[in-house]
Formats: structure tokens, sequence, C-alpha cells
């Protein structure tokens, strides 16, 4: 009783003499500053970029997002890299997905708890953290190798080589993201579903990947946003940075054995050139990519907002 008095007036006693922590506000107005020193840098970076490009997707228009590359900068445009990149994520969701969706679910529902299945999920985590450029050797050594071999394809690799070596660069971040919407799943969902004679595959089936799906897609959707944004390993795999041609082949030939070029590697060309009209080009082609990348993240957050669910 006695030490509750005590504690009680002490608390008391604080309060009425409102001491304030100087170092904890000037700790704060630190980190306040180390932010708006951050935005104030991005800010400049993205007005300089506008700025730039603006011009160019004024009095281009259409005809930018739909030019292929050129060596007259009134008419080179970001047409072709731009269906390299689309094309890539189609190769990069329809590996990176199921294989990455379907590894969390073994990891989290199937795996037991032993120390392999933790070196793996270890392994997994330290994976999404290896830089770009080292996914990039890997896709040189393993993928254009290994389809060279098979069906003859450019020594230097194709849109499937990049699009394979994109899917391996994101797919710890799929099996991260799926595993944690998982996690998240209360177990009681499961019990209850085990307790009316469910199995296994159906309480998976008809409960748990239901409610797990929002933060399964939005982390997807966020995978996808950052290979559409990758160069370096793309440089490894054969992306073409300069002019060149695809000719009279079809869509398959043009998929396995010519060669491609992608969005961020045609910015970096540009960015390369000289001529200061093609650092014009080269700021127009980051509008577009910013604008790309701002709208998938957007239509993320709008999946996260609309299904997600509190438990």
């Amino acid at each position: 009783m006695i030490a509750r008095d005590v504690t009680a007036g002490a608390v008391a006693s604080g309060i009425r003499s409102a001491k304030r922590d100087w170092s904890g506000i000037a700790f704060a107005c630190v980190l306040l500053a180390m932010l708006l020193a951050s935005l104030g840098i991005l800010v400049a970076l993205l007005w300089d970029v506008v700025k730039r490009g603006a011009p160019v997707l004024a009095d281009r228009g259409l005809d930018f997002l739909t030019a292929g590359p050129s060596s007259s900068v009134s008419q080179a445009g970001i047409g072709l890299a731009l269906a390299g990149s689309l094309v890539m994520m189609v190769i990069v969701a329809l590996i990176a997905f199921p294989i990455g969706v379907g590894a969390a679910i073994y990891l989290e529902e199937y795996a037991r708890d032993t120390w392999l299945t933790r070196l793996i999920a270890a392994n997994v985590r330290n994976l999404a953290g290896v830089p770009s450029i080292v996914y990039g050797i890997l896709g040189l050594v393993l993928f254009v190798n290994i389809l060279n071999r098979m069906i003859n394809i450019r020594d230097t690799g194709s849109l499937l080589s990049g699009g394979l070596t994109l899917a391996a660069l994101v797919l710890p971040i799929v099996i991260i993201t799926t595993s944690e919407s998982l996690r998240a799943v209360p177990r009681s969902l499961r019990e209850a579903a085990f307790g009316v004679g469910a199995t296994r595959w159906e309480v998976i089936r008809h409960h748990v990947i239901p409610a797990a799906a929002p933060g399964i897609v939005t982390g997807t959707v966020v995978s996808l946003a950052r290979a559409f944004g990758e160069t370096a390993p793309l440089l490894f795999v054969g992306a073409v940075t300069g002019f060149f041609s695809t000719g009279n082949a079809t869509f398959l030939e043009k998929l396995l054995t010519s060669g491609y070029t992608a969005l961020p590697i045609q910015i970096l060309f540009w960015s390369t050139v000289p001529n200061p009209e093609f650092k014009a080009l080269a700021a127009a082609g980051i509008v577009v990519m910013m604008a790309i990348l701002l709208a998938v993240n957007g239509v993320a957050i709008w999946l996260r907002n609309r299904f997600e669910r509190t438990w």
C-alpha cells in the first residue's frame, strides 16, 4: 500500500512539474530536418526531370510512346522498349507468381518447423537483399547458356532470358510477402475449419488463401513494379543499348532469338549520348516510367485498402 502511494505520488509530481525533455525534442528536430532534406532532394530531382521531359511529351505525344529506336531525335521513341518491358513483365508474372506463392504455401502450411525449414526461410530472406547485378550474372551463366544449347538462342540472350532473370530477382520477394500474408491469417480460422471436418487442402483453398489474397496480390504487384524498373540484370543478359531492328521475325522468334531492349535500358542509352536532345528524350522516358510505376503502386495500395481484413 505504501509503495503504491509513493509511486502514484512520484507520477503526479512528474506530471505537475511538466519538465521538458530537451534532448528528445532536439532528436525529433534532427529527424524532421533529415526528412525535409530528403524530400527536398527528391522534389528537386523530379522537378528537373519533368522540366526536361515535359516539352518532349507535349510536342511528340503518342508518337513518342509508339516510335522505335532511331538515330534521329525527332523519330526516336520508347515504343519497342516499352513493349519489351511489358512482355518481360508477363514472363515474370507467369513464372514468379505461381512458384513464389506455391513455395510460400508449402513453407507456411505444410513444412514442419525444423532446422532445414528455418534455414530455407533465412536463405530466401537473404536472397531478397542480394544486389540485382548478381542476378544478372546468374542469368548470363544459367539462362543464356542453357537456352543457347537448347534452341540456339543469341549468345547474348533474348526476351525470354531477360524475363527469366527478372523472375529470379523478384521470386524471393514474392515468397516473403506471401508468407507474411499467410502468417497474418488467424490460427483460429484454420482450427474452426478443421473442427468441422475439412482437410488441410480444403482449409488452405477455401479459407486461408482467400483471406490472404489481398496481401498476396499486393506483394506480387509491387514485385512486378520493381522488376519493371531494373536495369543492371538486363545488361548482363543481352538487352541492346543501341539502335537495332528485329526485321520480319515472328513474335516467337522475337521472344526466343531476336535482340531486345527495355525501357530502363533505352533511358540509360539516351543518357550516355553526348547530344543534349537525346538527354531530353531520356528525361521524357523517365517521366513515362515514373507514371507507370506510380500507377502500379497505386493499384497495389488500392487493392490492399479495398480488400484488407482486420482480425
